[in-house]
């Protein structure tokens, strides 16, 4: 899988400056902790968002997004996993869990994007056993806009076309997940 794998996705956006991210739970080129891994389809993790915190982005942010995407995916569209956008500036923190589908932990005035598993929250890794390591890119969009003008019926595909036209900077961490 490795050789055959498509590039970084993030390679044909626009470019822009980055920030530092950072987690409790994840570690830049490190593996997917089973916390984060889906707790359905044959998968037994806890489907929990993990903790994140940056720093270090363009002062006139007007507003963050936080995506998760495997690009690794055996579709021709990769899979995406977490859409949470219209996150006010003032937020730079989210704490483990914030992605529950049933919405109760995000910040007021954010939103959850309908994932690839058909649910608006954080759905956790759950690639087909054997297929090799998969990456997940947790990526935090600064934003030169307070919001993003789509609700939560936005597929995530609407979501990081809207963020990338939006994008003042980006920060990113790339785990891997992979089922034997």
């Amino acid at each position: 899988m490795t050789d055959n794998r498509p590039p970084d996705p993030y390679q044909f956006l626009t470019q822009v400056p980055s920030f530092e991210v950072s987690s409790d739970d994840l570690t830049d080129g490190g593996t997917l902790p089973n916390a984060q891994v889906f707790d359905d389809w044959g998968m037994t993790g806890e489907n929990r968002s993990p903790q994140l915190r940056w720093s270090g982005f363009p002062a006139e942010t007007q507003s963050f997004a936080v995506t998760c995407y495997d690009p690794d995916a055996p579709t021709a569209s990769g899979f995406w996993h977490w859409s949470l956008f219209d996150l006010p500036a003032s937020v730079t923190e989210l704490t483990s869990g914030v992605g529950a589908i049933d919405g109760s932990g995000i910040p007021t005035g954010a939103k959850q994007a309908r994932n690839d598993f058909g649910t608006n929250g954080y759905g956790g890794a759950a690639p087909p056993a054997g297929h090799g390591p998969h990456r997940y890119f947790f990526v935090v969009h600064a934003l030169g806009v307070d919001t993003l003008g789509v609700d939560e019926t936005a597929s995530p595909a609407v979501v990081g076309f809207l963020c990338n036209a939006n994008a003042l900077a980006r920060a990113r961490l790339v785990v891997t997940f992979e089922l034997p």
